[in-house]
Formats: structure tokens, C-alpha cells, sequence
């Protein structure tokens, strides 16, 4: 059995980073487990090839939801990266940081550090802003975030137009002083590439010699001495190996397999761990629970001018921009499907916002079997206007079926389970049909095309979002961080309560969801995690 001073678990948005971070001094060595395989793929690396790797199990894990009664009971489709870079590596790239009061109120609630002017310093260190370096922007840092101003559709234009026309102003950079507001999302890319965590920073990490990362390698059990994790068991091409860690075990494994591997492990509610026949290491009754995720849709409408799906559908059209992207790394597979969005809120009562807009200048209605149809769209000029809510009060769970690490967990996601939630989604889609109606939009849209112009009651509104809407991604609070044990599965240095040598270190930790995408807090937490870890090493 090899022995090493930390052992990560994951190389996605948060491990790659630890592992960069706690490497960098040359004064520990690192062993990152990874259950998937290289990040070296043409898709992953091209940024619209994400709707290729969206049900591709080479990459991605493609766990299900269980029906969800507040979906009309459809199950929902959840990619999670299985691969170097983790769902960096198959998101849709958007770099938003989330609203200062989101962590603020991590901070208020126990959590010294966690304020946001205790992390800017940690993002604008991540970054390496294309846009420029000001008083919010970093510049300089490992991870490259390209401003799309001057390459997205003409048609954005026109959305932004729209969205000032109902009330939103223009907001030049979400990670400003403030959020409100529609704009362009500013993306992680470099040079047309996209710039995942495993770019960033594990493949740099990777060169030094201190640096181990097993592919291929799926954590089946945390090793414990007592009360202290002291290594992991792990399935490699069929054979199970141990490692050591003869400082800590970091768990980067995400909102999924964090809480999974610690319930596998004998960390979580008694009574599942009994009943499945799982010695209990240490009870806690929130590991898998608390279950956050922001949940959107998207109104779909046939326009009068020519979209995206004008260029992306036909042959020509694809080798054109084919031809585009390989030779000039630019072009629409270049980009992120979301040319642009914004942040409103539902209630002029609301002292922020509590939804996120999504635009896309094009559309896909009909679908294509086995892939999520980006590079497939409709045969008419068509755009969408998404939205997503940023602070459900909905809550679900994750939680192991059986003793068998192979046996994707039971996901409980829980949808829509508030009235608050409903009542919120409800006025959204009420005011992405007045963006719609603004002369900026409304004298180039020839019809509503989903959910259409019959859908016209609350009662049919709510039941086309119940049926409509998914997951866009955004998982967290799993294994979430506070002070007290009994609320909480890490304390505010993300060690695991109650044990020692343990810590998680990913979007699961976060106390409450943030208000907009979350891989740049995901990235952050990795950064912020490591630097936790290396002030307590004596």
C-alpha cells in the first residue's frame, strides 16, 4: 500500500483545484482518485460539443432523478462529469460567481470566512479576466474567462433590448458590485477552447512529481483507524487497491458522490446504514439530505429573422462552422448555447433577485434521439428565453439503494414541493412572455411556439412548467457546512463532524444554493478548501 500525504477523491471543479493548490509547495505529495478517464477528447474541449457529451457514458455519469410527483412525475436527466475536470469538462461554462448576500448569508449562519469579501480575493486570484482586471476582476490567474461581447449573435441584441424595454437594466459584468439586470455571460474558454478545472489547474499539477492521479478509479470505501480516515479502497480495472493518507482525506466527489461514498463508508442516518448492513463508522442524519438545485425551463419562439439554427442545421451550414472552429478557433462552437442572460426579481418586494435569465439564439423543439440536440436544431429560425429560480425553499435527498458502490444513488430531487417555489415560477413565466412582448422582440417573433399561445391560465401555466421544467445542473448542500453536527456534515473548515482526517471539499459543502450558475463557488471552494487545509497542517 502506497502512502501519501493527501488523497483526493474526484478531479472535478473543486479537486483539481486542491490538488494544484496543495502540490504547488512541493512540500506534500497528492494521489487523486478519478472514477472516469481523460479529459483529452475533441468534444469536451470544443465548447458547443458539450450537447455530444450530454448523454455520452465515457464522460458522464447520466444519473437519473426518481419520478418527481412535482415534475408530473417525469424522471429527470442529470449529467455529472465522469472524467479529469469533473462537470467542468461537460458544463455549459458560464462563469458567475453568485450574489454577495448569498454568501454573506453562509457567513451569518456560523460559517467565519465564507463572507464575500472574505472570498473575492480567492476569485479574482482564480482569474484571468479577459474583459480586464478592476476593483471585482482578477486577472493573471490560472483560469482563462473569455468575454463574449463582441462574438455573440445579432439576435442578443435585440433580447437585451427587449429585457431594458420590461424594466431590467443593462448590467455589463454579473460579477460586479451587483447582479440585477440582463447582459452577455462572460465564459470559461481560452482560444475557442474550453477552459475546464483540469486545464486549469490539475493538468498543471500534474507535471510536478508530487502529483499521482489514478484514472479509472472508482473510491469504494474511506478506511477509518477508530474515528480518524487514514485511506481509500478503490476498484481499478477490476482489482481493489488501498492507498494511504498519512495527513488527510479530501472528498471532492460532488453533491452525488460525496454523500454517497460517506454513507458507503458508515457516515450517515443510522437507520439506512443499518438497514442496508453498513457498520456505522458515525451517524448523521444530513449526509445526503438538504438537497438544493435550481430548476428551469424554456419559452420557445419562431422568429422572423435568421437564428442559429439557420447555419447549425443544414450540411453546409455544419461544415462551415466546422471549418471555422478548427481552423480559427472562433465561430458558434466557440461559444456557450447561453449567449447571454440576467438576473430580475418576481417581486418588486424582494430586496434581490430570485430568478436567472438564460438566451439562446436558437432552438430545439424537436428532438433528436440519444443527444441533447444543440447540434441539431429546428428547421425554422427559432430562439428560446429560459429561466431558472435561484433560491428554492424545495429540499430533497440523496441516498445509497445498497452496499454496492456501483449502484447509482436513489435521487430524490423534490421539485416545485413548495407553494413558495410554484408561486415564484409562476410570475417568472408571466414575465418572460413581457420581455416577448417588448417592440424589440415582439416585431420580430412570428409565434410562441412552446408553450404557445393557448397556454394562457395559472392553472395551464403551472401544469406546462410542472411538465416542462428540469435541472439545470446546479446541485449542492448535500453534505453542507455549519457548526452544529446536528444540522450540519462539515464545519466551517469543511472537516466532517465528528471525525478527524476527513474533509469535503466540493458544491456539496455550500449551506444554501447561490444565486446564479455554481461552478465558479465550485471552483472557489476548492481554492478557499485547500488554503483551510494547509493552515492546519503543523
Amino acid at each position: 500500500m502506497q502512502t501519501y500525504d493527501f488523497i483526493i477523491v474526484g478531479s472535478g471543479s473543486a479537486g483539481s483545484v486542491a490538488a494544484e493548490r496543495l502540490s504547488a509547495t512541493g512540500r506534500f505529495s497528492v494521489l487523486v482518485l478519478e472514477a472516469g478517464g481523460t479529459d483529452r477528447r475533441f468534444y469536451v474541449q470544443m465548447p458547443l460539443g458539450y450537447g455530444k457529451t450530454f448523454f455520452d457514458p465515457a464522460v458522464n455519469w447520466n444519473y437519473k432523478t426518481e419520478p418527481d410527483p412535482g415534475l408530473a412525475g417525469n424522471v429527470d436527466h442529470w449529467p455529472r462529469g465522469k472524467l479529469l475536470g469533473g462537470s467542468s469538462s461537460i458544463n455549459a461554462m458560464v462563469w458567475i460567481r453568485g450574489a454577495r448576500e448569498s454568501f454573506d448569508a453562509w457567513a451569518a449562519a456560523g460559517n467565519p470566512g465564507w463572507a464575500f469579501d472574505d472570498l473575492l480575493p480567492a476569485f479574482k486570484a482564480i482569474e484571468d479576466n479577459q474583459a480586464g482586471a478592476d476593483q471585482w476582476r482578477g486577472v493573471g490567474g490560472p483560469l482563462h474567462i473569455t468575454d463574449c461581447s463582441t462574438a455573440v449573435h445579432p439576435l442578443t441584441k435585440r433580447y437585451l433590448a427587449a429585457a431594458n424595454q420590461a424594466g431590467l437594466p443593462f448590467k455589463p459584468d454579473f460579477n460586479g458590485a451587483s447582479q440585477e439586470g440582463v447582459g452577455i455571460y462572460q465564459i470559461t474558454t481560452k482560444n475557442g477552447r474550453r477552459m475546464s478545472a483540469a486545464r486549469a489547474f490539475l493538468r498543471p499539477a500534474m507535471k510536478r512529481k508530487n502529483v499521482r492521479v489514478e484514472m479509472n478509479a472508482l473510491a469504494t470505501r474511506i478506511l477509518f483507524e477508530g474515528k480518524r480516515a487514514v485511506g481509500i479502497e478503490y476498484l481499478q480495472n477490476g482489482e481493489t487497491k488501498t492507498a494511504r493518507a498519512g495527513r488527510e482525506i479530501i472528498l471532492s466527489g460532488g453533491s452525488i458522490n460525496s454523500p454517497q461514498l460517506l454513507q458507503l463508508s458508515g457516515i450517515g442516518p443510522s437507520a439506512l446504514l443499518g438497514a442496508l448492513g453498513i457498520p456505522v463508522v458515525h451517524a448523521n442524519e444530513n449526509v445526503g439530505a438538504n438537497l438544493q438545485d435550481h430548476v428551469g425551463i424554456n419559452y420557445t419562439f419562431k422568429g422572423r429573422l435568421p437564428t442559429l439554427n439557420q447555419i447549425l442545421r443544414p450540411w453546409w451550414g455544419k461544415l462551415m462552422v466546422g471549418m471555422q472552429y478548427v481552423l480559427l478557433r472562433s465561430g458558434p462552437l466557440s461559444l456557450s448555447m447561453n449567449n447571454a442572460g440576467g438576473f430580475f426579481r418576481t417581486d418588486p418586494a424582494l430586496s434581490r433577485p430570485n430568478m436567472q435569465l438564460y438566451f439562446q439564439a436558437f432552438s430545439t423543439v424537436i428532438p433528436k434521439s440519444g443527444e441533447r440536440p444543440i447540434l441539431t436544431p429546428d428547421p425554422w429560425p427559432g430562439f428560446s428565453i429560459g429561466l431558472s429560480n435561484c433560491r428554492p425553499s424545495s429540499r430533497g435527498e440523496i441516498m445509497i439503494r445498497s452496499a454496492n458502490p456501483r449502484d447509482y444513488p436513489k435521487i430524490v430531487a423534490n421539485a416545485f414541493s413548495t407553494e413558495a417555489d410554484v408561486a415564484e415560477m409562476l410570475a417568472a413565466v408571466k414575465f418572460i412572455r413581457k420581455i416577448a412582448a417588448m417592440p424589440a422582440m415582439a416585431e420580430i417573433i412570428e409565434e410562441e411556439v412552446l408553450p404557445g399561445p393557448s397556454i394562457t391560465s395559472d392553472a395551464d401555466l403551472i401544469q406546462d412548467f410542472r411538465k416542462r421544467s428540469g435541472t439545470v445542473y446546479h446541485p449542492v448542500s448535500t453534505c453542507r457546512m455549519g457548526p452544529d453536527a446536528a444540522r450540519a456534515v462539515v464545519d466551517p473548515r469543511l472537516t466532517v463532524h465528528g471525525l478527524a482526517g476527513l474533509r469535503v471539499i466540493d458544491a456539496s459543502i455550500f449551506p444554501d444554493n447561490i444565486t446564479g450558475n455554481t461552478n465558479a463557488a465550485s471552483i472557489m471552494t476548492g481554492w478557499k478548501g485547500a488554503e483551510l487545509v494547509l493552515e492546519d497542517q503543523k
